[in-house]
């Protein structure tokens, strides 16, 4: 069973590991919010995000229809045909979400700008570490080729110092029993 300091530590891996894969945005950090992230940049984006949904158009077309719908029929008469005051609506509406639509789309360009730089990055860093992994295969193998040349070198002295320490050995003996 896990002790606390082994959740702590499983904890603290997860986190690493979570934010490990961001590693290459975080020198881009300060880059990734245009216009900041105070209350009226991060409203504006979501403002400009709103308006391009189908529930705003459904519900702008609901209130359309319903604003005609009282002045046509005479319930209340405060926009009667030609509609001045709900062109001035719409006038006012573009007005405003024209420039929240720019904001957004270049917040969001600013963000994929960043994130192909760091996409950039991150593969020049995997490219530059196959290569070092390449160069160090290389010397390795290298390596290992001269390691194994000496292992063959040694192994065929050892065989000639053996062949002779036998022959000493052998006239050795025979000279000790040839002398009795």
């Amino acid at each position: 069973m896990g002790t606390g300091s082994d959740n702590l530590q499983e904890q603290s891996s997860t986190n690493l590991a979570a934010s490990n894969h961001l590693r290459f945005l975080l020198p881009h950090r300060h880059l990734t919010n245009t216009f900041g992230n105070d209350w009226f940049a991060l409203k504006a984006e979501s403002f400009a995000r709103f308006f391009g949904t189908p529930l705003f158009l459904v519900g702008q077309t609901v209130v359309v229809m319903i604003w005609i719908g009282l002045n046509v029929v005479g319930i209340f008469n405060f926009d009667v045909y030609p509609f001045i005051l709900l062109n001035l609506a719409f006038s006012l509406q573009a007005a405003y979400a024209a420039p929240l639509i720019l904001l957004a789309q270049t917040r969001q360009a600013q963000r994929d700008k960043v994130h192909t730089e760091a996409d950039a990055e991150h593969r020049e860093a995997i490219a530059k570490a196959t290569e070092q992994r390449q160069l160090l295969a290389a010397q390795q193998t290298e390596q290992l080729q001269l390691l194994m040349n000496q292992n063959t070198q040694l192994t065929e002295l050892v065989k000639e110092l053996t062949i002779n320490i036998h022959k000493l050995t052998t006239d050795l003996h025979n000279k000790i029993v040839n002398e009795n």
